[in-house]
């Protein structure tokens, strides 16, 4: 554990990630329950491509001025649909948009860590798909990696209308193999069970690291 970590009211950094479909989030859902500060990695790039200027000006060069639209109230609408069938199967463009938005939400996390600290938080949990392999993982003191059999993250991605399985295959080979991140992992967590036993699992490793 990292000294910053045994700092008086700063909080232990915990990044949890997982390939497509392995149930991050839901461990992460679990986490805030039991009283993590979670910051959503994923969710605030997602935020980003359609409220930071100068990532969507970064978007629109690589992309072309037509993957965004505007609704009569003027509110901006990216093409996401487009944008992950071209950044899975063009590595180049996939690295230029993760170089373009990885600096500012390095940046938010690092706010909400400090608003954290502040509030008194002793855990916060940094989920992002991409943790180990942007380097995000730099200043965490606990990486956990979620697991899950191939079929089974298949079938949560459709059910979560992420595509055909062709499409959900394509990103999943555009990501580390499990093998991979599990190498990097301190904390391995198995989701082929139920929500409970899944649940269960994470409630062990909780007790774990910070009983």
């Amino acid at each position: 554990m990292s000294e910053k970590a045994c700092t008086t009211n700063y909080p232990v950094l915990v990044g949890i990630t997982g390939g497509l479909g392995s149930g991050k989030t839901t461990v992460c859902r679990m986490l805030a329950r039991m009283g993590c500060g979670v910051f959503e990695a994923d969710r605030v790039a997602k935020n980003l491509q359609v409220e930071d200027p100068e990532v969507i000006e970064g978007i629109k060069r690589i992309f072309g001025e037509d993957v965004y639209s505007s609704s009569r109230s003027g509110k901006l609408s990216l093409d996401r649909h487009r944008i992950a069938r071209e950044i899975f199967k063009d590595s180049c463009m996939r690295n230029r948009i993760n170089e373009l938005i990885h600096p500012k939400v390095f940046r938010a996390f690092q706010e909400a860590v400090e608003h954290a600290a502040r509030d008194g938080v002793k855990v916060v949990v940094k989920e992002a798909a991409i943790l180990l392999e942007s380097g995000s993982d730099k200043g965490l003191d606990i990486v956990v990696v979620v697991v899950s059999d191939l079929e089974k993250r298949i079938e949560r991605a459709m059910k979560k209308g992420m595509g055909s399985r062709e499409e959900i295959m394509r990103r999943i080979e555009a990501q580390w193999p499990q093998e991979k991140l599990v190498e990097r992992a301190d904390y391995v967590i198995e989701n082929n069970g139920s929500v409970g036993e899944l649940e269960n699992s994470v409630r062990a490793l909780y007790q774990k690291i910070f009983a």
